[in-house]
């Protein structure tokens, strides 16, 4: 085989394509919008709409920056006064200039919930035709974090009023609670101390099997902040009943490890639940030998609580340690405080409604996987510091991500909307597209390069041949 000595890099010819392509698609969005803008012109009422010239903006998209220019228009306020609009952004359900887009905003939360603002900035760089840094993805999750927020206070509002909009049904609702302590840094350090505990909660009907031994939470919602106890129920209640009819809802069973903001809000309908890792972990941390464990748990398991907790106080005082005596009372004093609870739900007799088909109500336990999953991947580690508000914000994403409920909900925060007709100029049907010759072979056709200045790329790639001897 003899080749020419002008050879052209694959990875380089993908790339400058792709950055080609973003630049046409970006003219073409500056085409359509431009359009539309002029026929708004074309249609306003002109008494009322005043043309005062145009005005240029920018929208950061996945392709690139788009610029273009839009009417700005007077208008008299009955008030005597003066103001200008956009029919263009007011038509678009947008506000301001230097917007970005929904679907890039979406891609960078996608990203900052993988990884670093500096890694999502790179990864988003490198991934699309536009070009952030590591601050413009910290501002991009403050901002859809904010508004996740305003959402959840009004979805805790109508749960409130007992207003929720949840459509799904069940008789039995589980729920799991629990708090990871994340580092602080600034404002926020000087006010709560060098970390504070991020209250995390999950909702979910039951389970199904996905594997020989392994299960799925159906239907699981999900809520972390760092806020108080009373303000954390409302919003967990809020999102519960955005996506579940409460009414139907007759038992609940919360699972926790036992803190006092686990159990607010708990009703006659609740029967709470010592979670199971936590209540065997006390056990096997304060137990001075072998003996004492296993006597521990088979006065647990055979339901004999009175008889567990003499137990457990008569060993506290015969032990001459004193830190094995502090363990035993501790553990005591926990049992005493969770007595309620320290029966599995399962074991209690409960009168509980048989789970829809395919489903299975198993043991609760799954906040710890949860906890990590959620929040500790992404937020604890690595010597990660937060703010308050900040930790807030992309809690809500993670949240969001992990139920996968994020680009639902970004779509409704960023939801920009443009006459059907102008996605039919750009969208090939199929009926359009290009037909393969024979059984999925597509035969060589001419065809002439661009012949613009910036397509002088691909006119080259016609000089480099190649022949065989």
């Amino acid at each position: 085989m003899i080749v020419t000595e002008k050879l052209i890099d694959f990875n380089y010819l993908e790339k400058e394509i792709f950055r080609e392509s973003n630049k046409l698609g970006c003219e073409t969005l500056k085409k359509i919008l431009q359009d539309y803008d002029r026929e708004l012109m074309k249609s306003r009422d002109r008494k009322k709409y005043r043309h005062k010239g145009h005005h240029k903006t920018v929208v950061k998209t996945i392709m690139g920056e788009a610029e273009y220019s839009r009417a700005v228009y007077e208008v008299n306020n009955e008030d005597g006064t003066k103001s200008y609009v956009y029919l263009l952004d007011e038509a678009m359900g947008i506000k301001g200039s230097g917007f970005m887009s929904g679907l890039l905003s979406a891609q960078i939360a996608e990203a900052v919930c993988a990884g670093t603002y500096r890694r999502a900035a790179q990864s988003i760089s490198e991934m699309t035709g536009q070009r952030i840094s590591h601050q413009a993805a910290w501002n991009v999750t403050q901002r859809l974090g904010a508004e996740v927020e305003k959402q959840e206070e009004r979805l805790a509002a109508l749960a409130d009023q007992n207003e929720g909009t949840g459509q799904l049904e069940t008789k039995i609702l589980f729920e799991e609670k629990d708090g990871i302590w994340l580092h602080l840094q600034g404002k926020s350090r000087k006010q709560y101390g060098k970390s504070h505990e991020m209250k995390v909660a999950i909702a979910y009907d039951g389970a199904e099997q996905i594997g020989k031994k392994r299960y799925r939470l159906t239907n699981k919602v999900a809520c972390a902040n760092f806020e108080s106890a009373g303000k954390f129920h409302k919003r967990k209640e809020g999102v519960i009943a955005n996506a579940y009819n409460v009414d139907e809802i007759e038992t609940r069973i919360v699972n926790g490890d036992g803190a006092n903001w686990i159990k607010n809000g708990i009703d006659d309908t609740a029967h709470f639940q010592l979670d199971t890792f936590h209540r065997n972990k006390a056990i096997v941390r304060a137990a001075p030998d072998e003996n004492a464990r296993k006597t521990m748990f088979k006065l647990l398991y055979s339901k004999e609580i009175d008889d567990l907790l003499s137990y457990i106080d008569a060993l506290a005082n015969s032990v001459e340690d004193e830190d094995q005596e502090k363990k035993l009372r501790e553990l005591h004093t926990y049992f005493t405080n969770n007595r309620d609870g320290l029966i599995s739900y399962k074991r209690r007799g409960l009168n509980l409604p048989e789970p829809p088909e395919g489903k299975e109500y198993r043991s609760t336990g799954a906040m710890e996987s949860n906890i990590f999953t959620i929040i500790g991947n992404r937020m604890k580690g690595g010597r990660a510091c937060w703010s308050v508000d900040g930790g807030n914000n992309l809690a809500r994403l993670l949240t969001l991500k992990h139920t996968g409920k994020l680009h639902t909900t970004l779509n409704a925060i960023a939801n920009w909307t443009l006459p059907e007709k102008y996605a039919e100029e750009v969208t090939m049907t199929s009926s359009k597209s290009s037909k393969y010759d024979g059984n999925g072979y597509e035969p060589h056709r001419t065809g002439a390069f661009p012949v613009t200045p910036e397509y002088k790329f691909l006119r080259d790639l016609g000089k480099f041949e190649s022949v065989l001897a």
